[in-house]
């Protein structure tokens, strides 16, 4: 009877669960357990992760007009109407600027007319990839903003008559830190076209949040606002462009950012801390910027 009973239970066992642990005797279980391989086991732990829900996480909602986050929007310091202005800039950026997060170039984009910021990403521009941007670099009333002995100062480039002045320029302006604004401007002809040009102004950046290599170093958007005063005629509109960085920096230094003096302060007082360069050139760029005082 009791033959008849298990076997009656056996029929009633589907066939993919007889191997399972819960129907083997100790006899068999032996063999099931060969059978499993530790890629089957591997392949249960991640196949339960799997199954977890994922959480999202959202990005903060994002201002735009500025590019900031909306909780610290800078909109309420740019202008209200973007400024008028004749000039033309176009920013050839380094891609590694478009990751940072304290730029520059969008508070300048956002005070200025559609068109009259263009911004150019990449590291090596040809005329076969770039045909717009070799046709304003031959354009005779372009400027490439890149100091040096080949340039010339553009206070005394500018003509005294104002109707000159209005014709428009463009002005050419390397976004990205010292290093890689030197090696766009080397390994770029097509940078080489325009006339080279820089400012005379001794004005100490107001950028303190990044370090700068000189005290007269500025950055993108303090050299548009010195360039386009001067080019427009019209102080005030350094003052407007100037504005948002100033709130920009306040807002960092008020929430535990510090003040970066500029790598020539650091060395002149003793209080450069990393370890001096081995390579001699890269010596003799820093023993330059303690000495020469018309640097």
């Amino acid at each position: 009877m009791r033959e008849i009973q298990a076997f009656a239970m056996e029929d009633c066992i589907p066939s993919e669960d007889r191997r399972s642990p819960a129907f083997c005797d100790h006899e068999n279980h032996s063999d099931f357990c060969e059978e499993s391989s530790p890629e089957d086991a591997e392949m249960d732990v991640f196949g339960g992760l799997a199954a977890l829900p994922v959480e999202v996480c959202e990005r903060r909602p994002t201002c735009l007009r500025c590019g900031r986050p909306q909780k610290v929007c800078l909109c309420p310091f740019l202008p209200v109407h973007p400024l008028e202005v004749s000039t033309c800039l176009y920013i050839v950026q380094h891609p590694a600027e478009e990751s940072r997060v304290l730029r520059t170039v969008p508070l300048l984009a956002a005070c200025l007319p559609s068109g009259k910021c263009n911004v150019i990403v990449g590291r090596r521009f040809s005329e076969e990839r770039y045909p717009d941007l070799a046709a304003v670099c031959r354009d005779p009333r372009t400027l490439i903003m890149y100091p040096g002995p080949g340039a010339q100062n553009l206070e005394e480039l500018l003509p005294s008559d104002p109707e000159a002045r209005s014709l428009g320029y463009n002005v050419i302006l390397i976004d990205g830190t010292w290093s890689q604004a030197k090696d766009l401007f080397l390994r770029n002809d097509l940078l080489h076209l325009p006339k080279q040009v820089q400012l005379s102004s001794t004005l100490s950046s107001q950028y303190v949040i990044r370090t700068q290599p000189t005290n007269i170093c500025l950055s993108t958007l303090e050299c548009a606002a010195l360039t386009l005063s001067t080019l427009e005629g019209k102080e005030s509109i350094r003052e407007v462009l100037l504005r948002p960085l100033n709130a920009l920096c306040t807002f960092q230094l008020q929430h535990g950012a510090q003040v970066h003096h500029s790598k020539e302060h650091l060395l002149r007082n003793g209080l450069y801390d990393r370890p001096m360069p081995k390579n001699k050139r890269k010596i003799k760029r820093m023993e330059k910027l303690v000495t020469d005082q018309n640097i």
